[in-house]
């Protein structure tokens, strides 16, 4: 089939009741959407934009007929699909609301840390303690730098970084995922209590990642980065040359979670990232922004990882990575907007009480119709 469908969330509403039922909520988060564009793709243009609610949509993908329809079908039930929580050994991570995810970086060329946690061990767990005592619901640990022209890792190297660091924080009780693109680095991290994958390079980099993922029965995180990643080609910022950024990463991400689920892993342990920053011009970036409700429709948990990112220094006269937190919690806002699941950030604290505030925000939309009239 060369034409493509796409349902893409347009309007927000603060509830169901507030346009009488005709909303749907989105992920299974704390947000709903009541008007919905139907986008039809022939290649690299679009042919049929369609508007339709939950109420007129059944007869819109009706009118497509044939295999548009089933995959209008698939997709509109994908957007409601209500998730599974995250089981990370006796911490379950519920995705009815956003989850922070909290940054633990042991590197030594780390764009926003500099390399403060690789050598210092006193500082690496005191910062894991405040992440964790802030809020953070899961700890990314990661021993290799993925920023662009970042040089690459021996394996033994990364394994003297990230394992400690693991078994400091499985020990104060934190649920922890392990960023790396590595089988050997994911079965030590599994080893020393880690609970989650998340590999940069969508289980692409070695050939065995993907049957590992799948056998460990462990929730994976698989993000969107354009240039080829295997062994002799490192750079996840090359290549990236869209038709349109936000369908093309669309399509991408869903071809990983088949790859994912045909090669046996579960389902519910797929959680997609569309890759904000890796491989994409600030236009690219902004674009995805403004289009984080659209993955819904592959049915995953989705994650946002933005905090610090290149586009908030190209969007306030180039601070630096220390001086992001209002464009990262711009960012994080807008995720939460969108329904997103989880948040990988850097400055925990700050995120979880924006995230506090927002769903106190959310909760008292919810019921602000409870005393009107029916």
């Amino acid at each position: 089939m060369t034409q493509r469908l796409y349902i893409q969330p347009l309007t927000f509403v603060s509830g169901p009741q507030a346009v009488e039922g005709d909303a749907l909520r989105l992920g299974g988060s704390m947000v709903w959407a009541s008007h919905f564009a139907v986008i039809v793709r022939d290649g690299d243009r679009v042919t049929q934009r369609l508007i339709a609610t939950p109420r007129t949509m059944p007869a819109t993908l009706e009118r497509l007929g044939g295999d548009l329809a089933a995959e209008g079908a698939t997709q509109w039930a994908d957007l409601g699909k209500v998730h599974t929580p995250l089981q990370c050994g006796q911490r379950t991570i519920r995705l009815d609301q956003p989850q922070v995810m909290g940054v633990l970086n042991v590197t030594p060329d780390s764009f926003s840390d500099g390399g403060q946690f690789m050598d210092d061990p006193a500082a690496m767990q005191a910062q894991a303690a405040a992440m964790h005592e802030a809020g953070a619901a899961i700890i990314d640990i990661g021993g290799e730098s993925t920023r662009p022209g970042a040089a690459a890792v021996w394996e033994g190297d990364e394994l003297k970084r990230v394992v400690p660091a693991i078994e400091y924080c499985t020990r104060m009780g934190a649920a922890v995922s392990i960023d790396t693109r590595r089988p050997a680095v994911m079965q030590a991290a599994l080893d020393a209590g880690a609970h989650i994958l998340n590999d940069v390079s969508a289980l692409r980099h070695d050939p065995r990642s993907m049957g590992f993922a799948a056998s460990s029965g462990r929730p994976v995180i698989l993000m969107h980065a354009p240039g080829p990643s295997n062994e002799a080609a490192q750079d996840l910022h090359a290549n990236g040359d869209y038709a349109n950024v936000v369908f093309d990463v669309f399509d991408w991400l869903r071809e990983r979670r088949d790859a994912a689920l045909a090669a046996g892993v579960a389902r519910t342990n797929i959680v997609l990232d569309p890759g904000v920053g890796f491989g994409k011009t600030l236009a690219d970036n902004l674009a995805l922004m403004n289009a984080l409700p659209l993955f819904h429709a592959l049915g995953q948990p989705l994650l946002l990882g933005a905090s610090r990112k290149r586009m908030i220094g190209a969007l306030s006269n180039e601070a630096g990575a220390h001086q992001r937190l209002g464009g990262s919690l711009a960012l994080a806002l807008r995720g939460m907007d969108a329904g997103y699941h989880l948040l990988r950030v850097h400055d925990v604290f700050e995120t979880v009480q924006a995230r506090n505030v927002w769903r106190g925000m959310r909760d008292a939309a919810l019921t602000d119709f409870a005393g009107l009239p029916g």
